[in-house]
């Protein structure tokens, strides 16, 4: 990606420790606005296998150093020993003018600041039991992962948009991340036709 910010469009950078729910909201969200064109849920890249409870494209180390070298990701990071990146659709789909829903890392908030013309966070966030029961749940990660994961808090440098604590019914936190996004889209200019 060049050194221009990216947009005119809105990035939602959807962030929060792990366990709180993000991608359960996000899913969430995406089934409530299935038909709305307008908006991209952004598949992130991981480098890890798919696993269960998290949609996601793969990629190996050595293709995601090289992508970062090459600047084809509009915004990537590491985080928990592994690779993390949106790809280059998003930056597509921001250009053309519209809205962007990610899943990020509160880590990468200054780096997508920088690069992205418009920016909203909403932070998740949900008790540590509870946040250690999901990631027990999950069975992705051995215990002692899952105690390096809880044990990793960055301080999220840029002040959210929107809280949710994910604490009841998931469809209440994802009600919540549908209006805001709702709300973005009533504010954002008109898109060119399809």
């Amino acid at each position: 990606m060049s050194g221009a910010r990216i947009g005119p469009g809105t990035l939602v950078l959807v962030v929060g420790p792990s366990g709180a729910g993000k991608d359960t909201l996000i899913g969430l969200a995406r089934a409530r606005l299935s038909g709305e064109k307008r908006v991209l849920f952004a598949r992130r890249l991981v480098t890890r296998a798919p696993g269960a409870g998290e949609a996601h494209g793969t990629l190996s180390e050595a293709a995601f150093e090289a992508e970062c070298a090459a600047g084809r990701f509009p915004l990537s990071w590491r985080a928990h020993g592994l690779g993390y990146a949106l790809g280059p659709e998003v930056a597509t789909h921001l250009g053309d003018g519209g809205l962007v829903v990610a899943n990020g890392s509160r880590a990468s908030l200054p780096q997508a600041r920088a690069r992205f013309a418009r920016m909203k966070v909403v932070l998740v966030t949900a008790p540590l039991e509870l946040r250690a029961a999901r990631l027990a749940q999950r069975g992705r990660e051995s215990a002692p992962e899952i105690a390096e994961r809880l044990s990793h808090a960055p301080q999220a440098e840029v002040a959210p948009d929107l809280v949710i604590e994910n604490v009841g019914s998931p469809q209440v936190g994802g009600e919540a991340l549908r209006a805001f996004i709702a709300a973005e889209l009533a504010h954002a200019p008109a898109r060119a036709q399809d």
